[in-house]
């Protein structure tokens, strides 16, 4: 091999390497790079208790491996023994692998918030056992425990039965999958949807699967999202609020929580925990249901909801969203009411003082009489376009107030614009646009009485365009090279940067704010909150001042096509500060994105890069009669213009109606980059690049597995003799024997078990290929030596009898390289082969896990999602495992066969990124090939 012909592998272990790093540091990004844990754990004052709810005996031998519990703490779990409960049923259903004991926070803190109301009212919490099923990674068991779900709700009624103010309805908190099974309830044919009138849920993935592993799932998903997208006027009675865990939440991006658009009618609320008031954490996809911060919210939002008459949750949709917003969206430091008044008496002793200037700041410290301050708007006006007033005292009293054409400097009676106000982590806030309110003609301020207590209050006239700052964000190929700038001279109290062109989920930057004041007086913290208007999922970073800050800027939602609206970042600052704001394109976040957003397709492009390599295999099979080593085939065969464009130009003809009858009148799927596409306009981009990460994980993955083979092989001619391969028939009794032994445990019992085996089975038949390899090279090697010694020490004897002896070696050698050779090129053919299917294993080991899970209840899964396809594939290995590139060059069929892998990558890209489950047919499908070649 020539200098060039040794340089090209090393230049392409380079590339790919350097590909996979990207992917490394995309994976660092999603699973380490994010903020602190903030939130505080919640803890039980007395030892939780589960009382197990005895059910129907039809329900209980239907569903043998699910419970149900009633939680409770103390005298109150001694109580509610008999099951005499009169409280307000709601009931708690564990995601994926959870636990029925998750329910224990709710049911503590409510526990709690009952007692300071002398059990007025009081929450009865339920919780659903599914047995830690893992239901993320198979599907089969969904409509089981939507159906239990069901069943259970109906005995929850039943034990409220002729009760004073009995429970019509049952409200649920559903964690992760959960939450879906709660959705899928109004999917039953036999359910009705006014069993359920408020449904709160953590972290669910609405969207889509998480790893769209069997067809089980991904139709369960269509099935309930296109019931609430059909049915969505029939659901308007049903509140429902889907609570994200931020970027914290690796497992569920947060994106996926958010209710699909077209369900988003006025009782559906989608919120990120980072914005919701009094918590501002994010959360990670367990803490999210022990967060105290979130459980304080969600247990005050179901207080806020009882209806006085009927001690239920009430019936009003509308009263039911108000209350979602007041806890969920828009806190404005006040107790819910669901009617206040319009008006509210301004009495008591208190001093009335006009301000007439247009910034006002008044420290309170034991302060034995109050005070209203009043602001006339009459001379501000003409000069000002907003009012913007924030007091330090976090009490839930009303501070601030209208007065309606009033010429006096005193009113008696104003509205209360305290309703206006936003909660904020070190103050409250209210902003008011003077024209929304042309009948105000003074603002007041009230400062009550203050005994210990220290706070400040501040407000300030200002024109809007003097507060808005436009910084267009640096491009995204900027690689964090160039920077967008901004600095603030501030003389206000608030600022308003306008993030322009930030609209998409694959941008992400780093946002510098450094702080500096020209005096070292104390100073309240400064609030930066990133604002993204089109979905609640605001971030809020609080700092003291002077200080330097970082802000990570990214989106969980892509900005939607008729919206206009620009994020902002708010600078809620201090008057004598100026604020240097510095915004850099992070690329290490932009891999994190990527990774974040796509990375469930990512076997799919692995898959493809190997089938093309092994088409490639076979493609000089054909020309040269060798096959070529995995890596070096991998750098030659798999580009991404042989199928990307393809996928592309379909895309594109899609978009013409008579494509889309004639695509449809074949009964095609639909293809998933015209899903991807539609939804993000830098999709094809990001797909190529997924392709080339896909190309250096197989290229990795292929030495990573030929490294393993040498080392078993070296491992074993080290500690026993090589093994003796029998040549025998492709297929014999004995390996037809043990197909239909793999076929029967498939179908008996799990499918993916009859794959592992399978696998096991050929992992340890090319093992010991390369060992008989390996010890015939080296054999030949020491043979070779030998022979060589042989003829120069006979040099004293009869020159005709070493001539004899040299032609028969040589003949011996010549025989034994060809047969060496053929064991060479079969290995490599076996290595792909296997690589390919190690994958699939891959793509099936979760519903063994599940089998192995719940095998004690049935040795039988039901149903198998890979059953058909294992029955399949291991009759093709059985015969596989036993085959050789002899048997493979000589047939007719080869030349087809080396052509399938490439229209099979098109389409495993076309239909599998969304469908993994498909991935395996097609692989299936090319193997099967191969051992008609091995036959024909």
């Amino acid at each position: 091999m020539g200098r060039a012909g040794r340089r090209l592998p090393a230049l392409a272990a380079v590339f790919y390497g350097a590909l996979a790093a990207l992917v490394l540091l995309g994976v660092r990004d999603v699973l380490l790079v994010y903020e602190e844990n903030r939130c505080s754990m919640t803890y039980m004052y007395e030892y939780p208790e589960y009382l197990k709810i005895k059910l129907p005996k039809k329900t209980a031998r239907r569903y043998p491996a699910y419970e149900l519990y009633l939680y409770g703490e103390g005298n109150y779990a001694k109580e509610n023994k008999n099951l005499l409960l009169t409280g307000i049923p709601v009931l708690f259903l564990p995601g994926n692998a959870g636990s029925y004991k998750q329910v224990r926070s709710l049911g503590s803190i409510a526990l709690r918030k009952a007692e300071d109301v002398d059990f007025k009212y009081h929450f009865n919490f339920f919780s659903v056992n599914f047995n830690e099923e893992l239901v993320a990674l198979y599907g089969g068991s969904l409509q089981r425990q939507t159906k239990f779900v069901h069943e259970c709700i109906k005995v929850i009624l039943k034990l409220y039965k002729d009760r004073e103010f009995a429970p019509s309805s049952v409200a649920i908190v559903g964690h992760s999958m959960g939450g879906l099974v709660a959705r899928a309830l109004l999917t039953l044919r036999n359910f009705k949807p006014e069993l359920i009138n408020l449904l709160i849920t953590q972290a669910t993935p609405h969207v889509a699967p998480v790893m769209p592993l069997d067809r089980y799932l991904t139709d369960f998903y269509t099935s309930v999202n296109n019931h609430w997208i059909l049915k969505a006027q029939e659901l308007r009675n049903l509140t429902t609020l889907s609570v994200a865990g931020g970027f914290r939440d690796y497992q569920v991006r947060s994106g996926l929580a958010f209710l699909p658009r077209s369900s988003q009618h006025d009782s559906a609320l989608s919120v990120v925990s980072s914005a919701v008031p009094r918590a501002w954490a994010s959360t990670d996809h367990l803490s999210i249901v022990w967060c105290k911060e979130l459980i304080l919210a969600t247990i005050r939002a179901f207080f806020d909801l009882i209806d006085e008459n009927t001690r239920q949750i009430t019936e009003d949709p509308k009263k039911r969203m108000s209350v979602l917003n007041h806890h969920f969206v828009r806190h404005p430091a006040k107790i819910f009411e669901e009617n206040p008044e319009a008006f509210t008496e301004l009495t008591g002793t208190f001093t009335w003082i006009t301000v007439k200037a247009s910034k006002w700041t008044y420290s309170a410290y034991n302060d034995s009489d109050g005070k209203y301050f009043t602001f006339p708007l009459a001379s501000h006006r003409k000069s000002y376009s907003h009012v913007y007033c924030e007091s330090t005292l976090l009490d839930t009293s009303s501070w601030i107030y209208g007065c309606m054409n009033s010429n006096s400097p005193m009113c008696l009676e104003a509205t209360d614009l305290s309703w206006k106000a936003e909660l904020l982590p070190t103050t409250k806030v209210v902003m008011l646009k003077l024209q929304d309110h042309p009948s105000l003609s003074h603002i007041v301020v009230q400062v009550p009485p203050t005994v210990g207590n220290k706070y400040t209050l501040e407000c300030e006239f200002f024109k809007e365009d003097s507060r808005t700052v436009q910084l267009p964000v640096t491009h995204l190929f900027s690689f964090g090279l160039s920077s967008s700038k901004i600095l603030l001279n501030s003389t206000g109290l608030l600022y308003n940067v306008q993030l322009q062109h930030f609209n998409q989920i694959y941008q992400a930057f780093k946002i510098y704010i450094e702080s500096h004041c020209q005096s070292l007086k104390e100073r309240k913290p400064s609030v930066y909150r990133l604002h993204i208007p089109w979905s609640h999922e605001d971030s809020i970073t609080v700092e003291r001042i002077p200080s330097s800050t970082e802000i990570s800027a990214k989106l969980h939602i892509a900005q939607p096509q008729n919206d206009s609206r620009v994020p902002e970042l708010n600078i809620y600052s201090s008057p004598d500060c100026h604020y240097e704001v510095i915004l850099k394109t992070s690329l290490l976040q932009v891999l994190g994105q990527i990774i974040r957003f796509h990375a469930g397709a990512l076997p799919a492009y692995i898959v493809s890069n190997i089938l093309l390599t092994y088409g490639g295999q076979l493609n000089t099979l054909v020309s040269t009669g060798q096959c070529s080593d995995f890596s070096l085939e991998l750098v030659r065969t798999a580009k991404p213009y042989k199928v990307e464009p393809l996928i592309s130009i379909v895309v594109f003809l899609q978009g013409f109606n008579w494509f889309r009858e004639i695509w449809e009148s074949l009964s095609l799927p639909e293809v998933d980059a015209a899903v991807l596409s539609s939804r993000d306009a830098w999709f094809p981009l990001v797909s190529l690049i997924l392709f080339l990460f896909g190309t250096g994980i197989a290229y990795w993955s292929g030495v990573f597995f030929s490294t393993s083979l040498r080392l078993f092989s070296s491992l074993w001619l080290a500690l026993m003799r090589p093994p003796v391969l029998p040549k025998d028939k492709l297929i014999t009794p004995r390996r037809l024997c043990g197909a239909l032994s793999l076929a029967l445990v498939s179908w008996t019992t799990c499918g993916a078990l009859a794959v592992v085996i399978v696998y096991l089975q050929y992992l340890f038949k090319v093992i010991k290929l390369h060992v008989n390899v390996k010890a015939d090279q080296n054999t030949l090697s020491g043979d070779s030596g030998c022979s060589k010694e042989t003829s120069q020490n006979s040099r004293i004897h009869t020159v005709k009898n070493q001539s004899s002896m040299d032609s028969i070696s040589e003949e011996t050698q010549s025989l034994s390289n060809s047969t060496i050779a053929e064991a060479v090129n079969s290995l490599k053919m076996h290595v792909t082969i296997l690589n390919l299917f190690t994958w699939i294993v891959l793509l099936n080991l979760p519903s063994l896990i599940y089998w192995l899970k719940n095998l004690r209840y049935n040795v039988k899964l039901d149903p198998d999602p890979c059953r058909s396809t294992a029955i399949i594939i291991t009759c093709i290995l059985e015969i596989l495992m036993n085959s050789s590139t002899s048997e493979v060059k000589s047939s007719k069929l080869l030349k087809t066969a080396a052509k399938v892998p490439l229209p099979l990558s098109v389409a495993m890209l076309a239909f599998g990124r969304m469908h993994l489950y498909k991935v395996p047919d097609f692989v299936t499908f090319s193997l099967l090939l191969h051992v008609l070649c091995c036959i024909v």
